[in-house]
């Protein structure tokens, strides 16, 4: 059967010869099986389920994908629509210790991210990296009840070893489940199902605040999400480990058996020195997650009030789907080469960035962090929060949304950029891993800054320098590095081959652009 295949088949597809012709360059790829060889398992999940047309093999890739946004709807995109409306506890000041706590550690621990999913693996680390989640909402419902800060800022440390994880285990899977002419659509329809989360998930405040003028959230509010976030994790338990899921084409997906960890340590350290110009990706990563201080804390808390917040925390997370689907189509398009995609992409993110950013530059001059917050509860702040029933709401309405659109189009084309570079989990899980700790050691700071009253028009400023700044330092590896295909022998992937249950067969390059 196919399961037990433990050979290394290597064949010439070039004449019957054993010897390759000059005009020909040999390439290492894996062996493409039938629908009727995987099958052959005999195992369930590789047997084809479902009614006429909509038939999925759970085994599948895309299938695999699913299931991992719902992990990521239930965890990350409820704490997004949570955090999107700002402080949600009535401590601004807690609330921001809390958030840097949350990414220092998440800095700190998510460079080390894809060595440790490396370790244990892609479904223990999503069981357990949902679970942080669920604590993080205890922690504020219980603040709501006794204002315990310490409870929460240890809830804030544990997430951010708990998201490190999780993310790790999120970037080895998009990046190396769908083949290379699918990424684009995998990235596409994981972000749509995972901001689907942030969606229902800011339905709950503004169900239960749509009476509430005031500040803080209702109790109510917090119960929803600490169930729904711990659903996370019972979700990934349901997800098959990564040697038994099949790509798109009949391949495996590569897996290394029983990795070291302390190899794995030296494996991050040598993926730095062998492909130096990653570094060049470091400043998108830092400015991936820094404007959200502004967004969420300076421009919808700091001038809405706590319903409004809520419904322009739907519009942010609805425009991100948008957003997803309008990169993912234009990253994917067949009739370009990857590396002229990758440019499109740049410069459709390079204008988009300055036209969003420079048309919030008029809203976000109208008002200072001292015209909307008061030192005295009992003396109101210079400008009431504006209300979405006040004509005035529509313009900063849509320019939030805007802001929604172009962050999922900025970490989608990262991701999709990461993927282009590399098809082995192994490594992806180590870009991931560099991704998601630089990008929230970005945030950390970025929040502490606003724990320290830094003026708004300030932290409007640099999220709008860094955001076009780092595209900017990407060009040489975007422009230059990015080639039509990742060949395996180029990819490191015969490190691990040889121990998984893989068959490989040498093909020249015409075979493989066939393939």
């Amino acid at each position: 059967m196919v399961a037990d295949e433990k050979k290394l088949d290597i064949h010439s597809s070039v004449g019957e010869s054993s010897e390759p012709s000059q005009d020909y360059e040999e390439h290492v790829v894996l062996k493409k099986h039938t629908e009727a060889e995987i099958e052959a398992s005999g195992q369930w999940y590789d047997q084809k389920k479902g009614f006429g047309p909509f038939k999925f093999r759970y085994s599948s890739s895309m299938s695999q994908i699913v299931m991992l946004a719902f992990v990521l709807f239930m965890t990350s995109g409820m704490y997004n629509s949570l955090s999107g409306i700002g402080a949600s506890i009535s401590d601004v000041k807690t609330s921001d210790n809390a958030t840097v706590a949350l990414y220092s550690t998440f800095a700190s621990i998510g460079f080390f991210g894809g060595t440790i999913c490396n370790t244990i693996g892609v479904k223990p680390s999503l069981i357990f990296g949902g679970f942080g989640y669920g604590l993080y909402a205890a922690s504020l419902f219980c603040f709501s009840k006794v204002e315990n800060k310490g409870f929460v800022i240890f809830a804030g440390a544990f997430l951010g070893l708990c998201a490190a994880v999780l993310w790790a285990a999120q970037g080895t899977i998009i990046m190396s489940y769908p083949t290379e002419d699918m990424k684009g659509r995998a990235i596409m329809i994981f972000w749509i199902i995972f901001n689907l989360g942030a969606v229902i998930g800011a339905l709950v405040p503004l169900a239960n605040n749509v009476e509430n003028k005031g500040t803080a959230v209702s109790n109510t509010t917090f119960i929803v999400f600490i169930v729904l976030m711990l659903c996370g994790s019972v979700i990934a338990s349901f997800m098959l480990p990564m040697e038994k899921v099949w790509k798109s084409d009949g391949t495996r997906v590569i897996t290394q058996k029983h990795p070291d960890w302390k190899k794995e340590l030296i494996g991050l350290g040598k993926l730095l020195l062998n492909e130096p110009i990653i570094v060049l990706m470091f400043p998108m990563f830092f400015a991936s997650n820094w404007f959200y201080t502004y967004q969420f804390n300076d421009f919808n808390a700091g001038r809405f009030n706590v319903r409004t917040r809520s419904l322009n925390s739907l519009l942010y997370w609805l425009s991100q789907m948008v957003g997803s689907s309008f990169i993912g189509t234009i990253l994917d398009l067949k009739r370009f080469r990857r590396p002229t995609r990758a440019k499109i992409g740049w410069v459709i993110i390079f204008v988009l960035s300055l036209a969003i950013w420079g048309g919030g530059l008029k809203f976000a001059l109208a008002f200072t962090r001292a015209d909307v917050t008061s030192s005295d509860p009992n003396v109101p702040a210079k400008l009431t929060p504006i209300d979405y029933t006040d004509g005035d709401y529509i313009g900063p309405m849509f320019l939030y949304m805007f802001y929604g659109a172009f962050d999922a189009i900025f970490q989608s084309y990262i991701f999709w950029t990461l993927g282009a570079l590399s098809n082995n989990p192994k490594k992806t899980a180590l870009y991931a891993g560099f991704y998601k700790g630089i990008q929230s050691a970005g945030a950390a700071i970025a929040w502490r800054l606003d724990a320290f009253s830094v003026p708004y028009i300030a932290m409007f400023g640099s999220a709008w320098g860094l955001t076009n700044g780092s595209l900017l330092i990407a060009v040489p590896l975007i422009f230059f590095k990015i080639t039509d295909h990742t060949f395996a022998e180029n990819d490191g992937v015969e490190q691990i081959i040889a121990d998984s249950e893989l068959t490989v067969i040498k093909s020249n390059s015409e075979h493989v652009e066939k393939a």
